[in-house]
């Protein structure tokens, strides 16, 4: 039997390194990277978009060297990124517009107020000092609130709807800008919220990379799903 791997003094043969792959999950990572390769294997660079892909990434490992990567392996990691994303916008780019608009009110940002209690007795009494104008939002936060948010007068955000709970998500989202929400159930809390800014979400370039990579990412996962491989030993390997 021949030997594939040695490790200092060890040797490791192909049904072990097989089996240690098993073990260690980490068949799924390979065989993306086995997708990955057949996926590019027919996408066309220019010359010149290579040597700019090599170049940017030079300049990200610039003063680097000690990670021991050569110029060769570079440019390979370099070229084969630039093929991935050329892969990715022919596969998706061109019903991103339609998947954004899917994605967008998750995407949407918000700045809110925020006061958590555990007390509904003093949520209600909040809620209608701040209804009346007798106290703040802030001053509110600041006396009563249990989270985090009393160090910042309550305010919260910009962030992301389908970062927060989804119940606080539907309540923001159907939110006018400084309408204040009655005291709400969330967990073991109770929460009073005002919605004080929505930031829509554009298809700019960094939300068209993310969701390109959402795509892909998905597809991906598709591909290596424990269904479509099994580890089979042939009889010489045995």
């Amino acid at each position: 039997m021949n030997p594939v791997l040695q490790f200092g003094d060890r040797i490791i043969t192909a049904p072990e390194v097989l089996q240690l792959l098993g073990k260690h999950q980490l068949v799924p990572p390979l065989l993306k990277e086995v997708v990955i390769d057949q996926a590019i294997a027919e996408i066309e660079c220019t010359p010149q978009e290579e040597k700019q892909a090599c170049e940017q990434l030079a300049q990200q490992y610039q003063g680097k060297q000690e990670q021991g990567i050569s110029t060769e392996q570079l440019n390979s990691i370099a070229i084969r990124q630039l093929k991935l994303e050329k892969f990715k916008e022919a596969s998706w780019g061109q019903d991103l517009d339609s998947y954004f608009y899917q994605r967008k009110t998750q995407l949407d940002r918000v700045i809110y107020s925020l006061i958590t209690t555990s007390d509904i007795g003093i949520a209600q009494e909040i809620y209608f000092r701040i209804q009346e104008g007798e106290q703040s939002f802030a001053q509110a936060a600041r006396e009563y609130a249990q989270g985090p948010e009393a160090q910042t007068d309550g305010l919260v955000g910009p962030v992301e709807l389908q970062s927060l709970h989804p119940m606080l998500a539907r309540v923001l989202s159907v939110s006018q800008p400084q309408q204040l929400s009655p005291p709400t159930q969330i967990g073991e809390w109770i929460v009073i919220v005002r919605l004080e800014k929505l930031l829509p979400a554009q298809l700019d370039r960094q939300i068209r990379q993310r969701l390109l990579n959402e795509r892909f990412q998905t597809w991906l996962q598709g591909q290596v799903a424990p269904q479509n491989w099994q580890i089979k030993l042939s009889e010489d390997m045995q």
